[in-house]
């Protein structure tokens, strides 16, 4: 009996009963759907990049993704209405915030219980004693940026600027964050991850929840994000899923970034890599882990690359593959498994900005048969995967197995 709890990071349904008061560029996040505005270009044959046709997601359609958007939105995306032979719902969040840590915490159990700070749309973005500090710790004598933006605009526009000045590039977005970029070779990995984790309290301190170290290759015209990002994220100041597993004895596995959102609270393996590094860390845990253990991954690629990019192909490649690989997965689960496939928030690559959206998200159970959940909240979700392992939960949520 395991539980594998996979988040399929941005992949909202839309529906979010607050989406007013989120906003990108101006706009409220008011209609954004992830999947369903996808789905719907697919159709129209405007999603033709290194795919074609309606989008085909015939495993998570058939755990029941289509029923899920039409609950949480009102309406069936085109080509996924399949009859579920999952559990499936919509659930939706009550932290105040459509961010990583946020979407996680209450997955795990723990809606945040503080506002986040956020820094202000202007330039510059950040404090003069937050600059002066970064200064300090670097060694330089000034910083790149000071604004908001998304992370490939920012190295297009100052990464040759920091290999010639070697100052760091400090920016933020709609997030609760302050990142940091910079040049493996030029500027150094070590030194920055160095920066990033001594800045940290400081950020904590403000309740920022998290400083990103952001390291690049490449040569102007052609930087490039590598995948040796850390996030470091305020801990968690309650016991969530993962300690809730632990503490009863159960072998946690973290696999992607969930180990840098919760600070490895009550993690004791942690798995990383790219997203097809990731899956088959998942595929060989799927096939070896410990009995009454419990895998927590997070595949971030869908946000990452493509829904803050506003590539709506890409988001379906990513969508589509995703969806083949589960289908290789679902067959090897042990009797008494269950999977449990969910979001984080959304970043419908349809809309204005290049945040994320504000919008409920898919629950979509193989292992614990067929029928609908109707609407849950998030903190359902790690009661629940706690009732499957038979670990005692705490804070609000409600099983519904």
């Amino acid at each position: 009996m395991r539980a594998f709890l996979v988040v399929i990071d941005s992949v909202g349904i839309g529906g979010a009963p607050d989406a007013d008061s989120y906003f990108n560029d101006g706009v409220p996040d008011t209609g954004a759907n992830t999947l369903l505005h996808i789905a719907e270009a697919c159709a129209n044959g405007e999603a033709e990049d290194g795919r074609s046709g309606p989008l085909a997601l015939p495993v998570l359609d058939g755990l029941g993704l289509g029923r899920a958007v039409e609950l949480a939105s009102g309406t069936l995306p085109p080509g996924l209405g399949a009859v579920p032979r999952g559990r499936w719902g919509g659930a939706t969040e009550s932290s105040r915030g459509k961010d990583t840590p946020s979407g996680h915490w209450e997955l795990a159990g723990l809606p945040v219980p503080w506002d986040w700070h956020y820094f202000p749309d202007e330039q510059p973005a950040f404090p003069q004693p937050l600059i002066d500090a970064v200064c300090e710790i670097a060694g330089t004598e000034g910083t790149l940026a000071n604004c908001h933006g998304s992370g490939t605009v920012m190295l297009d526009r100052f990464g040759a600027e920091h290999i010639r000045s070697g100052w760091p590039i400090c920016y933020t977005s709609a997030d609760s964050v302050f990142q940091i970029a910079a040049h493996e070779a030029h500027f150094g990995l070590e030194r920055l991850l160095d920066l990033c984790e001594r800045m940290a309290p400081m950020l904590h301190e403000m309740k920022v929840g998290r400083v990103i170290a952001r390291p690049f290759l490449g040569e102007e015209g052609a930087f490039k994000r590598t995948s040796n990002r850390h996030d470091y994220a305020i801990r968690p100041p309650e016991p969530i899923l993962t300690n809730w597993a632990q503490e009863a004895g159960r072998t946690v596995h973290a696999v992607g970034k969930i180990g840098d959102i919760f600070s490895m609270e009550g993690i004791d393996h942690l798995h990383k890599g790219d997203d097809a590094t990731l899956m088959g860390h998942l595929s060989s845990l799927v096939d070896n882990s410990e009995d009454g253990s419990l895998t927590f991954a997070n595949f971030v690629e869908f946000d990452s690359l493509y829904g803050h990019r506003r590539d709506v192909s890409g988001y379906a490649r990513a969508l589509e593959w995703f969806d083949a690989e589960l289908g290789r997965l679902l067959p090897r689960l042990r009797e008494g498994d269950i999977l449990v496939v969910t979001a984080d928030h959304g970043n419908d690559p349809s809309w204005s900005g290049t945040d994320h959206t504000r919008e409920r998200v898919p629950v979509l159970i193989a292992g614990a048969g067929a029928g609908a959940l109707g609407q849950v909240a998030f903190a359902d979700v790690a009661a629940s995967v706690a009732a499957h392992l038979d670990v005692p939960a705490r804070g609000p949520g409600r099983s519904f197995l």
